[in-house]
């Protein structure tokens, strides 16, 4: 539980970057609730009959949204999920039961593993096993010669935690195309595949097709409120929908979370590739930056970047790195960065903060990013 001194920071961080007038992203958490509510009710009428009924039990406009879903997926059908960590625990229960194997392979550093507190074994009576243990995701070969049977291959899209890293067109069908060797199924955690399709070279259907299921977010990418969506063939996903109502996931109304993910699919969607080639030249540009400024070291991760999101390590402690950040806010009304964090497999006074290029982030050059960083850089000194 955060404190009142925890909570008054995180007021002061909000003030601060509610009233930058130049950021990379702006997300709907950063806003008020009334900001939230008057959006959701002036724009939803462009998604959905605002006449219509609102969903009982899934039907209306989240069945809707299961169709579009599936639809720009390429599979068969999709059922909506309160939660993400829902959705993905339904989806590697059910493949168990079919498979008769409760071993799940994937990487150490996928959301369930570090996110979710062991939840595939606390809760779904799930094993992992880790087929590499390397910055990527497992190779064709690593998952070949892998000495343990399992049941289902996981593979995180883009891998979060090491820097929104994707592997090559080439490398994900080889991996995908071993696992079938091994006769175990194959899951995508796409929370934030919808950006995935530049660094691929390939529509959202051609890349879930490789998958026997794959479940997307609708608030990571797109902005919306909450929810998520699994999707699959459509004996995968009826069972999905009895072991969601079991998980406490048959939620009697969700049309605010239905219309904002409607809202992402029809404005958010066609602008991340957008998003994606102009995070490379803000990535360039804060290297650039970076290396003028004096630092000891820096690193973007990766370079360039794989999607719209990347990270940047710096060798100073967190706590010094976010009162830079939001000094930088309060006094020139420019965020670049927003909150600093540690890792478990990073020395003492190592932080990295994740970087997100969307709408706002267009407006910026690449002078306006090393302008910034030389700020930002002399705020730390101070």
């Amino acid at each position: 539980m955060a404190t009142m001194d925890e909570q008054e920071q995180r007021r002061r961080r909000l003030r601060a970057w509610r009233g930058s007038r130049r950021v990379l992203a702006r997300t709907g958490a950063d806003g008020t609730l009334g900001e939230q509510l008057a959006a959701l009710a002036a724009d939803a009428p462009s998604v959905h009959d605002p006449e219509d009924c609102p969903d009982v039990y899934g039907d209306g406009v989240v069945a809707d949204l299961e169709r579009r879903a599936a639809d720009l997926l390429g599979m068969e059908a999709a059922a909506f999920f309160p939660t993400g960590t829902m959705a993905q625990q339904v989806a590697l229960r059910c493949w168990a039961g079919r498979t008769g194997d409760a071993t799940v392979a994937l990487h150490p550093l996928s959301h369930p593993e570090l996110h979710e507190g062991g939840a595939l074994g606390a809760v779904s009576g799930l094993r992992t096993v880790h087929p590499t243990s390397g910055p990527e995701l497992p190779s064709a070969a690593e998952v070949r010669e892998f000495p343990e049977p399992f049941g289902t291959l996981m593979l995180e899209l883009p891998l979060r935690d090491a820097g929104f890293a994707l592997p090559s067109w080439e490398e994900l069908t080889a991996v995908v195309e071993a696992a079938r060797e091994r006769d175990a199924v194959v899951h995508f955690d796409g929370a934030r595949l919808w950006e995935c399709g530049p660094h691929f070279g390939r529509e959202l259907s051609e890349i879930a097709a490789l998958a026997d299921s794959v479940y997307v977010s609708f608030y990571k990418s797109l902005g919306g409120l909450s929810g998520a969506v699994l999707a699959g063939p459509s004996t995968l996903v009826e069972e999905a929908r009895v072991w969601r109502h079991r998980y406490g996931g048959q939620v009697f109304q969700q049309y605010p979370a239905a219309l904002s993910a409607l809202l992402g699919l029809q404005r958010e969607l066609p602008r991340l590739p957008a998003f994606v080639a102009h995070a490379k030249v803000v990535a360039g540009a804060l290297a650039e930056g970076f290396a003028a400024s004096g630092v000891p070291w820096f690193r973007v991760r990766p370079e360039p970047p794989h999607t719209h999101q990347f990270q940047v390590w710096l060798p100073y402690d967190a706590e010094v790195l976010d009162e830079a950040s939001v000094r930088q806010a309060e006094e020139s009304g420019v965020t670049l960065f927003k909150r600093w964090s540690t890792s478990a497999a990073a020395p003492p006074g190592v932080s990295f903060t994740e970087v997100t290029v969307a709408a706002d982030g267009l407006e910026w050059t690449a002078e306006d990013v090393r302008e910034a960083v030389a700020e930002f850089v002399g705020h730390l000194a101070r």
